[in-house]
């Protein structure tokens, strides 16, 4: 018998109990954002300096107000950035916002359709932000080339995309993906095209350590719903995961076999 427990989620240290990480927008207010993000279960719930309110505006309503750093571990990210130097200051700008946070997601955007991660510079920022003190985690292509590299720099996390950010397609390559969690020694982390509960179950079944969305719950027609069935896929897949699964056969099998049959 498999009774293996589940210690929780560690990165840079720090141990979570939800494997379950979420976003702050597209919420169509302050109060349903705190709403799905209590449903949710999540510990850490990452903001994008450069599109939400968490202090550059202090005659603005602030996201922290919703989600206080008492409670949440805040994950400022640099969504929004195209370039190494934009990440850099923009995620430099965070930490000065919530007192000298180390912990951060950095990710740099390809172009603006595809919203895919541009490798060269975020190796190049992520150099400069693990020298500069930050836990990085990092939103990344799905290459265990790409991955390994990552590691190699000293990011904390990987987040290799599962699909397109917000396209909801769910995984289209789970072997790139379990390619990276193999050779991973630090947490490996599906990051965007998540879409519906049995997207962010199969991540966990392929022995992800955590899921971060954001669109998909925001976008169901009913947020605080959907917040609660990822809560319940990601613990079901990752309690899946360390039960192991049956082998698969190219022959059927019983239930009920005829050996020591009753009658």
């Amino acid at each position: 018998m498999n009774t293996q427990a589940d210690t929780g989620l560690t990165i840079a240290g720090k141990t979570y109990q939800s494997r379950l990480l979420v976003g702050s927008g597209k919420y169509k207010d302050l109060e349903q954002t705190r709403l799905a993000t209590e449903a949710s279960g999540a510990d850490i719930i990452t903001v994008a300096i450069r599109r939400v309110n968490i202090g550059q505006d202090p005659n603005a309503p602030s996201l922290l107000d919703a989600v206080p750093p008492s409670r949440y571990t805040i994950l400022p990210n640099s969504a929004g950035c195209y370039n190494a130097k934009d990440a850099i200051y923009t995620l430099q700008l965070g930490r000065e916002l919530l007192g000298g946070h180390k912990l951060c997601k950095l990710e740099v955007l390809g172009d603006e359709k595809t919203l895919f991660p541009n490798m060269p510079e975020t190796l190049k920022a992520a150099e400069v932000l693990v020298k500069d003190g930050f836990d990085v985690m990092v939103y990344c292509s799905d290459d265990p080339i790409q991955a390994r590299m990552l590691e190699d720099i000293g990011c904390v996390a990987v987040m290799p995309l599962a699909s397109l950010i917000g396209s909801g397609m769910g995984i289209l390559n789970p072997w790139n993906l379990s390619l990276i969690i193999e050779q991973a020694k630090v947490p490996v982390l599906v990051d965007a095209g998540v879409g519906t509960a049995s997207d962010a179950a199969i991540a966990m079944e392929l022995g992800c350590d955590g899921v971060l969305m954001n669109t998909a719950i925001a976008g169901a027609k009913d947020p605080v719903r959907m917040a609660r069935a990822m809560k319940l896929a990601v613990e079901g897949g990752r309690e899946a995961f360390l039960a192991g699964r049956m082998p698969r056969k190219f022959a059927a099998s019983p239930s009920s076999p005829m050996a020591g049959r009753v009658v």
